[in-house]
C-alpha cells in the first residue's frame, strides 16, 4: 500500500494581474504559497489559511485551477485561485521573501513544476489535472 499527502497553495491575483508568491526558507525556491491539508479542514479552508500563515495576506478562494501530483514524493496537491482581502506581506518561518510577480517573472524564476500552477490559475481553462517529478512536468501515461 502506497500512501499520498494532500496539500493545498492558493495562486493569490490581484487586479493588476500580478500574483503573490514566497521564497521558500527551506530551499529557496519562489512558489506559490501552501502547504500540508490539515485533517480536520476543506480544502479552501486550508489554501487560505497557508497564505495567511505563509505572507501576511487574508484571501478568499475564488475556484479550485488545478490537481498536481509529485510522482516522485506522493504529494497531491489542490491549488487555488484567491483574491486578496485584506493584510500586508510579511515574511514567516517557512518564507524568507514575499513578492508579487508578474507573469514574465513566474515563467523566468520558478521551476517548471510550480510556475505551472501559477500559470494554469491565470488563464481561465477549467481545473487541470498535472504530474510532476518535483521540478518537470511528466507526459502521461507514465512509466
Amino acid at each position: 500500500m502506497s500512501l499520498h499527502s494532500v496539500s493545498v497553495a492558493g495562486v493569490v491575483v490581484r487586479e493588476d494581474g500580478r500574483v503573490l508568491v514566497i521564497k521558500r526558507a527551506d530551499n529557496g525556491a519562489w512558489e506559490a504559497p501552501g502547504g500540508v491539508l490539515e485533517l480536520d479542514e476543506r480544502p479552501e479552508e486550508g489554501a487560505c489559511r497557508e497564505v495567511l500563515e505563509e505572507t501576511g495576506i487574508k484571501v478568499e478562494t475564488e475556484r479550485l485551477t488545478g490537481v498536481y501530483k509529485n510522482m516522485k514524493r506522493g504529494v497531491v496537491a489542490l491549488v487555488f485561485r484567491c483574491r486578496p482581502v485584506g493584510g500586508r506581506e510579511r515574511t514567516s518561518d517557512e518564507s524568507v521573501d514575499v513578492r508579487w510577480f508578474t507573469r514574465e517573472e513566474v515563467e523566468s524564476y520558478m521551476v517548471e513544476a510550480y510556475a505551472v500552477r501559477v500559470l494554469d490559475a491565470l488563464d481561465a481553462k477549467g481545473a487541470q489535472v498535472r504530474a510532476h517529478d518535483g521540478r518537470q512536468l511528466l507526459s502521461w501515461p507514465i512509466v
